[in-house]
């Protein structure tokens, strides 16, 4: 695969997954994150030493406009072009509605729905130019049945929906395929701050019973930017373990 890709949110957990697992196939990749510069730097150590890619490091917030321009512009001051988004930076702040900020509201919208929309709508211009290109959105199963608490997380991932749906529509006829990727409960990440009583409910109410590997999202994914995935578009690709049918 000898292709560029962004992956947003990529310093660690399960970006680093999957910017990895794009380097094993021969993709150069950009690394984008927010705050954690040492786990950016360590991620990119271990891809060019393992996989003798190349790795571009871009600090941005995803939110701001101008810090997604930066990471575009860097991305083709070094490698001339952008073949795949991974829209995968998030974050999340957990309160019951009545109790909820308006300011916790509004962060997590920004970065986890807004910062997607900023992401696609600077890149969809390069991949227009030379007719291809690949976006994943990554989403999650609190999209479709909601979270107790997490209201802001929820919306922002169902949102994603149908932001997927519609890009995919207006570029299919340049050979841009657009989908999303919904996680279930991964062993990384957001899960890993659950209390152990409620992963072990969790855990019975998946019918595979255990949580899923990065290696189990992250493959899809990479197929999804593949010339053999080229007629999957506009799709919501479920990864879950059945906890979600």
């Amino acid at each position: 695969m000898d292709k560029v890709c962004i992956i947003t949110g990529s310093s660690r957990g399960i970006g680093k997954g999957i910017a990895t697992a794009f380097a094993k196939e021969g993709a150069n990749i950009v690394i984008s994150f927010r705050s954690q510069e040492d786990a950016a730097k360590e991620t990119a150590e271990e891809i060019v030493e393992k996989y003798d890619a190349e790795v571009e490091i871009v600090k941005a917030d995803v939110s701001k406009e101008e810090e997604v321009v930066e990471i575009v512009e860097r991305t083709r001051k070094r490698f001339g072009t952008v073949d795949i988004l991974v829209n995968n930076a998030g974050v999340h702040k957990d309160s019951v509605v009545w109790k909820m900020d308006k300011n916790v509201w509004e962060e997590v919208i920004s970065t986890n729905l807004t910062g997607i929309f900023l992401c696609t709508k600077h890149v969809v211009p390069i991949m227009r130019e030379k007719s291809w290109g690949r976006i994943v959105n990554i989403s999650s199963v609190a999209g479709q049945i909601g979270l107790f608490g997490a209201g802001n997380y929820s919306a922002s991932k169902s949102g994603l929906f149908g932001f997927t749906k519609t890009v995919a529509r207006e570029v299919a006829n340049r050979n841009i395929t657009v989908n999303c990727v919904a996680f279930g409960y991964i062993e990384m990440g957001m899960n890993l701050r659950l209390p152990e009583e409620i992963r072990q409910k969790v855990l019975q109410e998946i019918p595979m019973r255990r949580f899923g590997k990065v290696e189990e999202v992250s493959g899809p994914i990479v197929f999804l930017c593949t010339d053999e995935a080229a007629y999957i578009t506009g799709q919501i690709i479920h990864i879950n373990g059945g906890y979600y049918m």
